[in-house]
């Protein structure tokens, strides 16, 4: 299989990270293949055995069946009944797939994980990577961590930033983050569209915080009034038109008589699922959706992991949360691009070409819908949350505004990127006011900017990035390049040290190659060869030393 490179570069990233630290934190949005990438990373470190944990049932079969296709090696469940043969000569398979509950199972707490001896394996891999700061994630990163030699990887779409700064204390480096607007601006998901739905009396003020998130039963209180279950059902029909939508619901009751709305304006157009749905009527009722026989469906909280459907196109937020996470992973489900061509994108040449195929395709982009009302103290997830990953707040406050003051849907990865250029205007017109009250001017000598030379933007810093330190050869590699690494927080070194590895692997022009290029006026990438015979011709008319480029 050929991976993606955004992909190559993620596992060439934690192979990299894992030459200097025992555990590293992988970031992929949902739709861009993280399975794919941790099946590439095992394939690449045999004949190391792997131990792979999930937390639901639908990611363990998913992992075994994409590990197998990847790898082509034996890849055995431990779950519930599924048990991994340990009677072979090295006492494991190659690959093992379990479930976090199934390792923890036990009285004595320590669960099926002891069958297991940590010494026969090489690395531990975490899907879901933002559970693991649970007690019971770390009692079995512990368990594996006997053996000295063990390299951990968390994998995960976009966490809470609450969460990042925890994640951090799990995981020694974050070795990859490609964000959601990273993936649309690369064309490989679709773009986001939001609209905001105002519903007259609906009131989220009144509901208590548990856990970081909106309290379950207070929400669904609010979301089963008759009222507000019509404030959701009737503007939905008008907006999703012919588009199939997945509709996410706060409580069964709240489902159940969402899809009996819906199918009084349409007979059976809607049917609902929650976790108890018995699995081969939930099958049939996924097929029946898939195939176009039912437009909506609305489920409680089950379909947010492990559920792949290209044709949905409308993701409507009945279930209002504070999670970025768990919003992320909603939104997710309608952001890959249609079926027919989500494997021909890997042959175009570049973005644009993957763009224009996807504005072409029958799915050129995706709609979230949220419904406003007062919420009060909670600071609600929107789209601006989970494509402003690298966004001031001004800005995403600016962006959101201006979608809830329109009421129709908007581009919010264009309207994110307008309200930084407004802010960056009004900045400059202020700096501008300023200056011209100053009677003396001074200038100082500023170092040429990494990101100027490599036409990057320098990143938003995480929490998990909070009070790390390069490594010496980091900083010494950097220092080597002629980047100041003692004037870069953490977070900007290293988003330059993953350019110049990208620059590297892709055949690009180095740091230093780049510096001389842009002095001279070039800004577009150049292969390595091309840019040193680009120096050559510029050294010969300048008559300065061809060393300079090193």
């Amino acid at each position: 299989m050929e991976l993606r490179p955004y992909q190559n570069q993620a596992v060439d990233s934690v192979l990299r990270e894992w030459k200097e630290r025992s555990s590293t934190l992988l970031v992929l949005p949902t739709g861009c293949g993280k399975t794919v990438c941790f099946a590439d990373l095992i394939r690449r470190i045999q004949p190391k055995r792997v131990m792979v944990l999930a937390h639901r049932e639908e990611l363990i079969f998913q992992a075994q069946r994409k590990i197998a296709a990847v790898t082509g090696l034996d890849v055995q469940v431990e779950m519930a009944g599924f048990r991994a043969d340990l009677d072979g000569l090295s006492g494991a398979p190659p690959v093992v797939v379990s479930t976090i509950q199934t390792h923890c199972s036990g009285g004595d707490g320590g669960g099926r994980m002891t069958k297991f001896d940590p010494m026969v394996f090489g690395a531990l891999v975490i899907d879901e990577a933002h559970h693991a700061t649970a007690n019971s994630y770390r009692r079995v990163i512990d368990w594996y961590r006997r053996n000295p030699e063990l390299r951990v990887l968390g994998v995960t779409a976009t966490p809470d930033r609450a969460d990042e700064e925890a994640l951090g204390q799990v995981y020694e480096s974050v070795a990859f983050a490609y964000e959601t607007l990273d993936a649309i601006e690369g064309g490989w998901l679709v773009p986001i569209e939001q609209q905001m739905v105002q519903v007259e009396g609906l009131d989220y003020s009144g509901v208590r915080t548990t856990a970081g998130d909106l309290n379950g039963a207070d929400l669904a209180e609010i979301m089963e009034f008759e009222k507000n279950l019509h404030g959701i059902a009737d503007p939905a029909i008008q907006i999703c038109g012919e588009r199939r939508a997945l509709i996410f619901a706060t409580s069964v009751v709240q489902a159940e008589r969402l899809a009996e709305i819906l199918n009084r304006h349409r007979t059976g157009c809607a049917a609902w699922v929650c976790g108890k749905t018995d699995k081969d009527e939930r099958r049939q009722m996924l097929s029946s959706f898939a195939a176009g026989k039912l437009q909506y469906v609305v489920n409680v909280g089950c379909l947010t992991e492990g559920f792949d459907d290209a044709g949905v196109e409308v993701i409507v937020m009945g279930r209002p949360t504070k999670s970025r996470s768990l919003y992320a992973q909603m939104v997710g489900r309608a952001t890959r691009p249609a079926a027919e061509i989500a494997h021909t994108l890997n042959d175009a040449p570049h973005d644009e070409a993957r763009r224009r195929m996807i504005a072409q395709s029958r799915k050129p982009k995706c709609l979230v819908v949220d419904f406003v009302g007062n919420s009060g103290k909670h600071k609600l997830c929107t789209t601006a949350d989970i494509l402003g990953g690298n966004v001031s707040e001004e800005a995403a406050a600016l962006a959101l505004k201006k979608a809830r003051d329109g009421g129709a849907p908007v581009d919010m990865a264009q309207e994110l990127a307008a309200a930084e250029a407004e802010l960056a205007r009004r900045r400059q017109e202020e700096a501008a006011r300023r200056a011209a009250l100053v009677a003396k001017a001074s200038y100082r000598v500023a170092q040429v900017s990494p990101f100027d030379v490599f036409d990057i933007t320098p990143s938003r810093e995480h929490g998990w990035d909070r009070g790390k330190q390069l490594s010496g050869k980091q900083r010494d590699l950097l220092m080597k390049n002629g980047v100041d690494a003692d004037a870069l927080p953490y977070h900007e070194a290293k988003q330059v040290l993953d350019e110049m590895f990208r620059r590297w692997n892709n055949g690009l022009s180095t740091f230093g190659q780049a510096k001389l290029l842009k002095r001279a006026g070039f800004v577009a990438p150049m292969r390595r060869n091309e840019a040193s015979k680009a120096i050559d011709q510029i050294a010969q008319r300048a008559g300065w030393a061809r060393k300079t480029a090193s």
